[in-house]
């Protein structure tokens, strides 16, 4: 299968029905050995001979996963890394390197480069496939949860053990944009950690509005989520009610619970099996001191709003 063919599929009308594929390589082999590979998948495959073809595949579609050579005449694989993670409508898109150096050095320098994957040449082609799938599957996952979560009308911030900012989600992310605008990097940290557990936190925004931030507690790995919304500066979160120890995974499985989804659906959502999420209702459902789904809905109302 010629490579250039796979170009002239119109990426809009391949992306409503398929995955999208960009395999970025100067080895004209290589493309052909991966378009036909992935085309054999299900995959629509786009193709780049170098960064900037990359960038302009880019522009006309955001395909689903990127399987990019490490070593490109030119701009080579790493910086076209970076760059697609510094724009905030592709950073997504999860990055797998194909490259023939396979010391310490460069695998670690493609990670930092904000990869999530490797594959030595001469390419495996069962293991890529299984790879690439495994990683857009995770990131398809990870997108959808969190635009359901700004769809609420929420912004997420997680915090690691150290209290750093281990994510956020897009919504949160242009709130506290607007907020800090201006102000130092350590100003917006500083308020992120400072929201006590089981309370609330608020700094003003201009327009009379306010951003408002609720600790919803801590995990087993001492990650704090932080739920974020913007209110009128008169406005505060109403009280949350004491005592109720939830973990930020049981929050969420607690939140779409209350927007009416069913465990499988759930499970698919925050990428759990529908086992997973049984165990977390058991244990929310103890620590409301509730035994139905209709009154651990009730009481999600206050503990969530």
């Amino acid at each position: 299968m010629n490579p250039i063919e796979l170009l002239e599929t119109p990426p809009a009308e391949a992306a409503a029905t398929r995955r999208v594929i960009l395999v970025v390589d100067d080895a004209l082999d290589t493309l052909r050995m991966l378009c036909d590979a992935l085309a054999g998948e299900g995959y629509t495959v786009l193709v780049a001979r170098d960064a900037d073809e990359a960038l302009q595949r880019f522009e006309i579609t955001v395909p689903d996963g990127v399987l990019l050579d490490a070593v490109m005449p030119g701009t080579d694989g790493f910086a076209l890394c970076r760059q697609l993670k510094s724009m905030p409508a592709w950073s997504h898109v999860p990055v797998l390197f194909m490259t023939g150096l396979s010391e310490t050095e460069q695998i670690l320098k493609g990670f930092a480069s904000g990869g999530v994957d490797y594959v030595v040449k001469p390419l495996r082609i069962p293991e890529v496939l299984a790879r690439l799938a495994t990683h857009v599957r995770n990131a398809q996952a990870a997108r959808l949860a969190r635009e359901a979560v700004d769809v609420a009308g929420m912004g997420t911030v997680v915090l690691d053990a150290q209290r750093r900012v281990a994510w956020q989600s897009p919504q949160a992310a242009r709130w506290l944009d607007e907020t800090f605008a201006g102000r130092p990097a350590d100003e917006r940290a500083a308020w992120l950690q400072s929201v006590p557990p089981n309370a609330d936190a608020v700094r003003a925004l201009p327009g009379g509005r306010q951003l408002a931030a609720r600790h919803m507690g801590e995990s087993g790995f001492s990650e704090a989520m932080l739920l974020l919304r913007t209110e009128r500066a008169d406005t505060v979160f109403p009280p949350r009610p004491p005592d109720v120890p939830l973990t930020p995974r049981e929050t969420e499985v607690l939140s779409w619970l209350a927007k009416g989804k069913t465990n499988r659906d759930i499970a698919d959502i925050l990428g759990m099996s529908p086992r997973t999420v049984n165990k977390h209702l058991e244990h929310i459902f103890e620590k409301l001191g509730v035994e139905t789904r209709s009154a651990a809905t009730a009481m999600a109302g206050r503990l969530l709003s």
